[in-house]
């Protein structure tokens, strides 16, 4: 972040002559949007699968200047969604240089700034506070407390001689201090009841109570959430008077199609090898089959994160055995799909009943998304002359410490190998280890389908007759 233009006004009256007037959080939102939708542009960089359902109707919500909850189970971008609202705010925006909360200028809440501001008048010394401080995010957890949120009587204040009814003892919590701003609470059936209380007059009276009495701060503020639907109901833990505060209620959702899971594990993972688009096919396959089991707890829901952490291994897998055969660039192959389900079985909820099955589940629905991604690529390609070769005795052995251009060595010339290749999206003059990454895919493809015999052990796997 940068610092503030040196040409925005630095006092009260400079900011009153160039025209600053005074707009409230959900005005300045809402007049962004849309301007950014009237421009053409995208309002929300960076969020993946939303744009036919979720995106529309938050929109609406703000337009409306409405509270939002997003309900949705984990690892459905909900917090990443709430974060791109800082994009909506203006880049810069006037406050009380020294105030305690970020009050504009021209209209100061608090006792000390409204003082302060008759004191001085015109000559009210102006800061520039960024979009990205007025946004507050706070995970609601068990000892989460109200001074957390709102505030409470700062001792050291009554202990310099002021009555403890004045309103200037008290240490504001972090929602007055998202004033002009953002507050997020993940979470939010997490508070405990007392907590959700203390928010009631912050949403529709805006005011705050702090030790029993009232302080009347007229805060600016838009609350957003997010929850899991099944606590966010009048029988699991969130109060009707706050489920009734929130203007709008957003449910989001798992990507709906394996182009956004692909776009969604390609944005939020850090690989560490090259990983290709085949491969991470299969795991956004292996996701959605995960997602339909009934074996897996669907209450808890398998996380985007789920599917991220799966490419990421499978490109540990492959640096490793870069580094051991000191082969380059270091490409991840399907064999290396294999480290998935022992590294990411803890990840997942299984139902009851299921104890002892849990990684025999994952390798069989692993399985299922290395075929079904296989027919989908090679579909309409005649492998028999591939089936047929290694059938008359190019075996092809590969495995975690074998380099790709042994798994090619076992094979003879074929021009199939250059349609495998092209089907995967790597050209026939390629690096040895993304052409053995297509093979690998086609020769696993063939022994699903029963034409080829595969046999594992702990370091390698051979395919033959």
């Amino acid at each position: 972040m940068t610092s503030a233009p040196v040409e925005l006004p630095r006092k009260a009256g400079e900011l009153r002559a160039a025209g600053f007037v005074p707009r409230s959080i959900k005005a300045e939102l809402r007049d962004n949007l849309l301007t950014e939708l009237r421009a053409g542009r995208n309002p929300w960089p960076g969020i993946v699968g939303f744009s036919r359902t979720v995106i529309p109707q938050l929109e609406r919500a703000l337009i409306a200047g409405h509270d939002v909850v997003l309900l949705g189970e984990r690892g459905q971008g909900k917090t990443r969604l709430l974060r791109t609202l800082i994009g909506l705010l203006d880049e810069w925006t006037p406050v009380i240089e020294g105030a305690e909360l970020p009050e504009h200028p021209l209209d100061p809440i608090t006792p000390a700034s409204k003082r302060r501001a008759t004191e001085l008048g015109d000559d009210l010394p102006v800061a520039w506070l960024h979009r990205s401080l007025r946004y507050a995010e706070k995970l609601a957890t068990p000892d989460t407390s109200v001074g957390d949120l709102i505030g409470d009587v700062d001792p050291v204040k009554v202990a310099e001689g002021r009555s403890l009814g004045d309103p200037e003892t008290i240490h504001f919590g972090l929602v007055p201090r998202a004033h002009r701003g953002i507050v997020a609470i993940n979470e939010l059936p997490d508070l405990a009841e007392r907590i959700q209380v203390a928010l009631l007059n912050v949403m529709e009276e805006r005011d705050i109570q702090v030790r029993g009495y009232t302080l009347r701060l007229p805060l600016d503020v838009l609350l957003v959430a997010t929850a899991n639907p099944e606590d966010y109901t009048n029988r699991g833990r969130i109060i009707t008077p706050l489920k009734d505060r929130f203007g709008a209620e957003v449910r989001t959702h798992y990507p709906l199609d394996i182009d956004a899971e692909v776009d969604v594990v390609r944005q939020e993972s850090h690989l560490t090898a090259e990983v290709g688009e085949p491969l991470l096919e299969v795991l956004a396959r292996f996701v959605r089959h995960l997602r339909e089991s009934t074996a897996i707890d669907q209450r808890s829901g398998v996380s985007a994160r789920f599917a991220v952490a799966a490419a990421e291994t499978v490109a540990a897998a492959a640096l490793r055995r870069s580094a051991i055969t000191g082969e380059e660039p270091a490409v991840a192959r399907p064999v290396d799909l294999e480290a998935v389900p022992a590294v990411l079985r803890g990840k997942l909820e299984f139902e009851p009943g299921e104890e002892g099955r849990e990684t025999e589940l994952l390798e069989y629905l692993l399985r299922r998304s290395v075929a079904d991604t296989a027919r989908e690529r090679f579909a309409g390609l005649d492998l028999t002359p591939l089936a047929d070769a290694v059938a008359e005795g190019h075996m092809v052995t590969t495995g975690e410490r074998i380099p790709g251009r042994d798994v090619l060595s076992a094979l003879p010339e074929l021009p199939v190998l250059h349609d495998v290749a092209a089907r995967a999206g790597v050209s026939p003059d390629d690096s040895p280890g993304r052409i053995a990454a297509a093979v690998e895919l086609a020769l696993e493809a063939l022994y699903l389908s029963k034409r080829l015999a595969k046999d594992a052990d702990d370091d390698t796997t051979v395919y033959g007759a």
